[in-house]
């Protein structure tokens, strides 16, 4: 009968993981670039195997049903009219560079730090074709390949001048990405620069979180209710723990 117990204790440890996910994605509802956090279920053949390995000495958890997933799925687009707010209309990741290496986010909120460089809101460099990208003003036009260029001359017949390109990548296999926090991911794996005809950018827009509050909501009141589902199954399943051994008391 313990198997039974353990058993109901991971899928609440399941759904207690669930409800988390559900919580993050609800706070950043509004956050520009997120995606949200979502359970995939593992497929049968996976889920045997794992079992087969826990009766071998792994620990419960390396059978767990669902494993969390990133939806990669894109938002809508809001235009802001700012410049360096730059929104990814299709596929891509830009390429920032940290204290910690190489991450990849989709907020493109971006500013200019006091040496000129394009950073993040946390001031992490924007990383460009050629490396960190600097800029002379925030005056600039950026095109849907990612190139931008000096502000438009004032006769307005020159051919303006590219300043810099940005990097946007994409990751060799999107399982594995890895949620770092503050928009940003990291990718264990290779990254390949994507050509200037796959990448869609939006000057001046930005990518709204692809999270749908009525989504998150319906998934919060299925994972309550599975909760209570097998909260009851253990308090069954303690009952008749307490009634078997009361009778065998008595004999």
């Amino acid at each position: 009968m313990h198997e039974i117990l353990a058993l109901t204790l991971q899928g609440l440890q399941q759904e207690l993981t669930r409800v988390q996910g559900i919580a993050m994605n609800l706070s950043n509802a509004q956050t520009v670039g997120f995606k949200r956090e979502m359970n995939m279920v593992r497929p049968f053949s996976e889920f045997v195997q794992a079992g087969t390995s826990q009766v071998a000495g792994m620990p419960a958890t390396a059978a767990a049903k669902t494993m969390p997933a990133i939806d990669l799925q894109p938002a809508t687009l809001r235009s802001t009219g700012q410049s360096l707010d730059i929104a990814l209309a299709g596929e891509g990741w830009f390429e920032i560079q940290t204290a910690n290496g190489l991450s990849y986010t989709r907020q493109g909120n971006f500013q200019l730090d006091a040496r000129g460089r394009l950073v993040t809101v946390q001031g992490d460099p924007v990383m460009g074709t050629g490396g960190e990208i600097v800029l002379p003003s925030t005056v600039l036009s950026i095109d849907a390949t990612g190139t931008i260029f000096e502000a438009q001359a004032a006769t307005g017949t020159e051919p303006l001048r590219p300043l810099a390109q940005l990097r946007i990548v994409q990751p060799d296999d999107a399982a594995h990405l890895q949620r770092l926090g503050a928009g940003l991911f990291a990718i264990d794996g290779g990254v390949t620069q994507m050509p200037d005809a796959a990448v869609q950018l939006r000057q001046g827009s930005l990518e709204n979180s692809n999270v749908s509050a009525m989504r998150e909501m319906t998934d919060l009141m299925q994972a309550m209710r599975h909760f209570e589902s097998l909260q009851k199954v253990a308090h069954a399943v303690d009952d008749m723990l307490g009634t078997a051994i009361r009778k065998l008391g008595d004999v």
